[in-house]
């Protein structure tokens, strides 16, 4: 069964507000973000491009990495997990990497029963953060 790519929700927040609010839900989660990707910054840098202000943090559970990467290496091309927040007129949207549609990625990953209770667990923590910052 085909899974959604992201949960995604719309904060009514300024988007650095979001991003400290993102942040914080993902922390009480267990994640801290190792990477923080300013893609406007990089396209105007790169290609002198204009674009809005979006961000790609690099989520990462280190209990659960070590988890799916000892039970499948080849995960580590899946890793971190990314939530990506983007300005928009009356807020920022905000999108979490949905887990389960990554085990669809490729056969083999979705009949490995440990990876599967990982990215469960991944969905499930992530689920709450976007639950806890959809009822703020």
């Amino acid at each position: 069964m085909s899974q959604p790519l992201a949960l995604s929700l719309t904060l009514k927040q300024p988007y650095d507000e979001a991003i400290e609010s993102v942040t914080a839900a993902l922390k009480e989660q267990g994640f801290g973000i190792l990477t923080r990707i300013d893609v406007d910054s990089t396209l105007k840098e790169k290609i002198g491009v204009e674009f809005r202000r979006y961000v790609i943090l690099g989520a990462c559970n280190p209990p659960l990495a070590h988890r799916a990467l000892t039970a499948e290496p080849l995960v580590g091309l899946m890793l971190p997990c990314n939530v990506t927040v983007e300005e928009m007129e009356a807020g920022a949207r905000v999108n979490f990497l949905n887990p389960r549609a990554m085990m669809g990625a490729h056969p083999d990953l979705g009949r490995n029963a440990e990876l599967a209770a990982v990215a469960e667990d991944a969905y499930a923590r992530l689920a709450q953060a976007h639950a806890t910052l959809s009822a703020a």
